[in-house]
């Protein structure tokens, strides 16, 4: 697929400088530059600065949010000859939180730090990847992922003590069995199956009404993505799967993803569907699907824009999947 990394995350050549992770000059003097930055994270959500074009906050690295964090900090790479970090505020804790909204499937609520400039809000990714540039975007995603990972993973997997954050925050190391631990990326298919000129949808009980999207699902250990896409698609919806090809991938920082695009060609066309997996699947035309995307399918939202979906989905309307 000729298009394939202009999908959201999908990569922006950041420089990750990975070469110079840990306790090397190179990062001893990026740690104390005057103009390195860093990006800002507050229970998962980036700092966006709000403006005619909405970006990612950039924070100097001395700015005295950061005071005592400087081990905590996760190098991301060099931007434009510039060090760029990120850091996470979660300790801090705001007044006036509403639990409730921010655990619904799109968070529509902002925080704002007293200390840091007005403009600046902690956002939900997911709400605003699209208004982001392909380098922010890299960068939020790399470091919500990395930040997710850590949180989940303070504990060494092989004897129970807690670990500690190293290579510039892209390893944790245990002291008490020496284990060395890294982050973690899991895979998954997300599976465009069409049918002469209907491709097949389906929706998770827990989204929003009407929302629709691509069937996807875990890759299992031993298994190749082909079969994976073979397997998802016949548990969750009964129909089997001939060829398989692979389109594009995107990073899914929701919490630690790596997407894998496939188009698969389906074999039959009765939906049997597994109601543990999915609340409902159907046979969505072209047509209807152009509609759809334009907005005037009242019993059907697009896939969200920024996913992986609506990207496949955008470039099968449009003939585009080569």
């Amino acid at each position: 697929m000729k298009l394939a990394e202009t999908v959201t995350f999908g990569g922006s050549g950041l420089d990750r400088a990975a070469q110079f992770r840990g306790d090397t000059p190179e990062m001893a003097a990026y740690l104390s530059d005057p103009t390195s930055e860093a990006i800002v994270f507050w229970r998962g959500k980036p700092l966006i600065r709000r403006g005619d074009w909405d970006a990612l906050a950039r924070i100097p690295m001395g700015d005295a949010v950061f005071e005592g964090r400087a081990k905590e900090a996760i190098f991301l790479g060099i931007d434009e000859g510039q060090a760029v970090f990120a850091h996470d505020l979660s300790d801090w804790s705001p007044e006036g939180v509403d639990e409730t909204a921010m655990n619904t499937f799109l968070d529509p609520t902002e925080q704002q730090h007293p200390d840091l400039p007005e403009t600046d809000v902690f956002a939900e990714l997911r709400s605003n990847m699209t208004r982001l540039t392909a380098r922010d975007a890299e960068l939020a995603a790399s470091a919500r992922a990395v930040f997710s990972w850590h949180s989940s993973h303070r504990f060494c997997s092989k004897c129970g003590a807690e670990s500690q954050m190293s290579v510039s925050g892209w390893q944790r190391d245990c002291g008490t069995c020496d284990g060395k631990h890294f982050p973690r990326t899991d895979p998954v298919v997300i599976m465009l199956i069409t049918r002469g000129n209907s491709v097949l949808m389906g929706r998770s009980p827990y989204w929003p009404e009407g929302m629709y999207s691509l069937l996807a699902g875990f890759v299992e250990p031993g298994e190749t993505l082909e079969a994976a896409v073979r397997r998802e698609v016949f548990e969750e919806a009964g129909i089997k799967v001939g060829q398989v090809d692979y389109l594009a991938s995107q990073p899914w920082p929701f919490p630690n993803s790596l997407m894998f695009g496939c188009h698969g060609e389906a074999l039959n066309d009765e939906i049997t569907i597994d109601p543990v997996e999915i609340e409902d699947a159907i046979w969505v035309s072209r047509e209807e699907m152009m509609l759809t995307f334009a907005g005037e399918n009242p019993k059907m939202l697009p896939a969200r824009k920024g996913a992986i979906a609506h990207f496949i989905l955008e470039h099968w309307l449009s003939d585009r999947l080569e």
